[in-house]
């Protein structure tokens, strides 16, 4: 059983949200303030029995801007629930949920109470302003199946009460990314140990064992000298002071012989090759923080042997929390293996480099208000998601994140063009939340469907070489260049996608006036003197008060190739690496650049 459809109205930074979710783990990923946390608690009024009623009474902050509570109107939050058949608990929990075959709802309202809307149905209506005090919340399963999720309105009732009972069925556990680990181990209630030794579901001649083996360690303590010339001063004191009406005996031993209080007292202790028998409040953040999912898994998988649950779900923000990349990858792959559902809220590039991409839910800031893609895989062909997988790595799948994103063919653009942008215009791309992604090579019509309005709903630029061919491939004879078809790049442009091409290749672009000192410092640390005093001269014989300008043409289309012909030498990546540390002597870029990044600032 899991959650297939999450639809939200009204609800904080969302006006609407509409978003289906694939069974396992679904990665909740955007920028920050774009509703991921809002998410999972909108989840969380609709399903989370632990949740505080509190909570479900939304104050004034929590319903979205453009909403009026003196209007009528109304939150709404409902989940679609799918693939319960077969399962006898699952089934006798969702039955007065479901609205159609193989399919159960539940959602959560704050509307206009009963006793309003009949006001609001009399025939002073329009006079009436309602306030906080005229709505309420409820829980309702199932309805019409007629009646769609997106189009519930306000003054429409539909659907049956939900019990909270039947919620408790359904195990909801929500980790906060702000989460005291070490003090959650430390105390009993609410810890997952307390869980796990719970449903470990101890047999009463073992609970007696170690009952028998408290008395006897109480039996023995109290019996030592030392504690018992303690318990003697004590009962002293006390006969002193409160006098002989009051007199009780004092002895002194470990805790009450209880099993609960044995339970009470279990610490977990931990050893490596520097120390033995240590509690976690000696141990990093990162490691309890995996030692707390690593027991809260193992309750999962406990509950689900001993046919305890009817459903559970783990709703965790930023997972990757005071985690070093491996144990973040780690960590995922271990709740992707849960066989329930998780939904995680994740910043982390190591995360997304390993999910499925139509695991995806994509929160995006897009000047409107709260709003957010569905999976962008819904447009590609398998082919097509299994090669974007492969190439989504910690460095690429920073595109999911950056609110506008330009893809370039290879390394030498990536290290270049913010460097020359941050020099020559002052254009900070991070600042403006645009990220450069190298593809390794000239395939962008596959990256380019990430973006749209059914997907990636920001704006993707393409920079690309005018041949359009990988830039590592070297040079081909005649026949094999004939052969060679450069991709159209016409039908990818939309709303959302631009390409920008030179007429020629990267490196030929980058010789223009502007640019000739930086690249005669980058030569000279290449160890291309003589390139370097050509480029030189040509910087001063150009900036010169009289110039022949067929002769600067002439020169200047040598300096282009002798700069290709460099870079070949000690390797695109590296000359561009040398390139960008002297991008401060730039004053100029390439106009196709300029061109791509005047759009994406553009709106």
């Amino acid at each position: 059983m899991y959650i297939s459809r999450i639809v939200v109205r009204n609800f904080r930074s969302f006006e609407f949200l509409d978003v289906s979710l694939n069974a396992g783990t679904t990665c909740v990923i955007g920028e920050n303030n774009a509703g991921k946390t809002n998410l999972l608690h909108a989840i969380r009024l609709c399903i989370d029995s632990s949740l505080s009623s509190t909570y479900r009474s939304l104050a004034p902050n929590n319903i979205h801007s453009a909403v009026e509570l003196t209007d009528p109107t109304q939150v709404l939050v409902g989940l679609e629930i799918a693939d319960f058949e077969g399962d006898i608990n699952e089934e006798a929990l969702v039955s007065e949920w479901q609205h159609k075959p193989g399919v159960a709802r539940l959602f959560y309202r704050y509307r206009p109470r009963s006793a309003a809307r009949e006001q609001l149905e009399s025939e002073d209506s329009d006079a009436l302003l309602l306030g906080p005090d005229d709505y309420h919340w409820e829980i309702l399963g199932g309805g019409d199946a007629n009646i769609d999720l997106a189009d519930i309105e306000w003054d429409q009732n539909v659907g049956t009460s939900v019990r909270f009972a039947d919620l408790q069925s359904f195990l909801v556990v929500f980790l906060p990314a702000l989460r005291d680990v070490e003090s959650d181990l430390r105390q009993f209630r609410g810890s997952p140990l307390a869980r796990l030794i719970d449903a470990m579901d101890i047999q009463d001649e073992d609970r007696q064992k170690l009952l028998d083996a408290l008395r006897a360690a109480n039996d023995e303590i109290k019996a030592a000298d030392t504690v018992e010339q303690i318990a003697d001063a004590i009962d002293a004191s006390l006969a002193n002071v409160a006098g002989a009406a009051f007199q009780m005996d004092v002895d002194i031993g470990l805790a009450e012989p209880s099993f609960q209080s044995i339970v009470r007292s279990l610490r977990i202790l931990l050893s490596n090759t520097a120390m033995t028998d240590f509690e976690p409040s000696s141990n990093g953040l990162g490691l309890n923080n995996i030692l707390y999912v690593s027991i809260l898994i193992e309750y999962f998988h406990k509950r689900i042997a001993q046919r305890k649950t009817a459903g559970q779900i783990v709703l965790f923000e930023e997972p990757e929390a005071h985690l070093h990349p491996q144990l973040q990858v780690t960590l995922f792959r271990s709740l992707s293996a849960l066989p329930f559902q998780s939904i995680l809220t994740t910043h982390s590039t190591h995360i997304t480099a390993n999910a499925p991409l139509n695991s995806y839910v994509v929160l995006s800031l897009t000047g409107e208000p709260g709003s957010a893609s569905g999976t962008p895989a819904v447009q590609l062909a398998s082919r097509e998601v299994l090669d974007i997988e492969r190439y989504l790595d910690a460095t690429r799948s920073g595109l999911l994140f950056a609110r506008k994103a330009i893809l370039v063919e290879g390394p030498a653009e990536l290290f270049l063009i913010p460097a020359l942008l941050r020099s020559a215009r002052k254009i900070d791309l991070d600042r403006e939340g645009v990220a450069v992604i190298p593809i390794y090579g000239v395939h962008f019509d596959v990256y380019s469907k990430l973006f749209g309005s059914d997907a990636l709903p920001k704006k993707c630029a393409i920079i690309a070489d005018g041949d359009l061919r990988p830039s590592d491939i070297g040079e081909l004879d005649d026949a094999e260049d004939e052969l060679w078809i450069a991709p159209d790049f016409d039908h990818l442009e939309s709303e959302f996608v631009r390409s920008f091409r030179c007429s020629t290749t990267f490196e030929r672009a980058l010789v223009m006036r502007g640019t000739l000192r930086m690249l005669a410092s980058t030569a000279s640390e290449a160890g291309a003197p003589r390139v370097a005093d050509r480029l030189t001269a040509l910087h001063e014989y150009i900036t010169a008060e009289t110039l022949d300008p067929s002769v600067a043409k002439s020169q200047m289309a040598d300096a282009r190739r002798s700069v290709l012909n460099t870079a070949r030498r000690v390797g695109k990546a590296r000359f561009a690496q040398l390139a960008a540390r002297n991008a401060p002597l730039a004053t100029s870029v390439p106009r196709y650049i300029n061109d791509a990044v005047d759009w994406l600032l553009s709106s």
